[in-house]
């Protein structure tokens, strides 16, 4: 009997991280790097001292129908990592299947986690099924964003085929804290009503845990007053959304508000990853 190849790549990441004594300091280190297919992490960087920066990397650039990805990240007590990705990641346009990525953060009491990426681009025609589960321990914290693009506005190009799942689910210690969907066709009503997404090519979300009322107002005043930009507290959830017309205007918006609650939450001053400057 033949056997039937599925098209597309499929990638898998498992990382660990831990907090261990470095000479007289103390660091993050990554203490589990397992991978299959085309999704690595580049070597870690300590700008901070004890925070671990590390970069994700998709090498062939782009997404395709039938990609697969899966990331597993793990944080110990009192790991500290902050994971971000050297570019936009690209969904183009398919013929069938769609991409599926799963990514699973998890982290252990005291563990701290900043899951940084840049955009996704979902190009007209494309797939794309996203689902982001952060499962915390009481005692840790998490701050983290997604940002997707429908379309490419900047070339002219509208999403009018095509769809974009996304889901983001908050868990700690087993209890959902919140969970945000985004399910947007081609063409949709969705797209353009008041009540969606009223015509904005670009979404965002941020996310904070544990919050306060003074962590929200922070975020407040670093958001400004941009029409396209909200932040709300859901018991101990802090929830940012962006609308807007490019992804640079949402990744000036979620950094100003990372920023701005980075100190309070994470005891910390803004170390921004120095791939942002590329």
């Amino acid at each position: 009997m033949a056997t039937v190849m599925k098209p597309g790549w499929r990638a898998r990441l498992e990382l660990g991280f831990e907090r261990r004594a470095v000479g007289a300091a103390f660091r993050t280190v990554p203490t589990r790097r397992r991978h299959h297919g085309p999704l690595v992490v580049q070597r870690p960087f300590h700008p901070e001292g004890e925070v671990c920066h590390s970069l994700i990397l998709h090498p062939p650039g782009g997404l395709v129908g039938g990609d697969e990805l899966d990331l597993e990240v793990d944080c110990a007590p009192g790991a500290h990592a902050l994971l971000t990705t050297p570019g936009a990641a690209k969904c183009y346009r398919s013929a069938g299947p769609p991409v599926r990525v799963r990514q699973r953060l998890r982290l252990a009491p005291g563990a701290a986690l900043e899951w940084l990426p840049q955009e996704v681009i979902v190009y007209d025609g494309a797939a794309f099924d996203s689902v982001t589960c952060i499962e915390l321990a009481r005692g840790a914290r998490f701050a983290g964003w997604e940002i997707a693009c429908l379309g490419r506005p900047a070339a002219g190009e509208a999403f009018a085929r095509g769809r974009c799942r996304q889901r983001v689910e908050v868990r700690c210690d087993g209890e959902p804290l919140l969970v945000e969907r985004l399910d947007a066709a081609g063409a949709a009503p969705l797209l353009y009503e008041p009540w969606g997404l009223a015509g904005a090519p670009v979404s965002a979300l941020l996310l904070a845990v544990p919050a306060d009322a003074a962590l929200r107002d922070a975020a407040l005043a670093a958001g400004g007053d941009d029409p396209g930009f909200s932040a709300t507290l859901l018991d101990e959830v802090l929830a940012v959304r962006y609308l807007g017309a490019g992804a640079r205007g949402a990744r000036a918006c979620l950094e100003a508000v990372w920023e701005a609650i980075r100190p309070p939450l994470f005891g910390r001053a803004p170390d921004r990853p120095r791939i942002w400057n590329t």
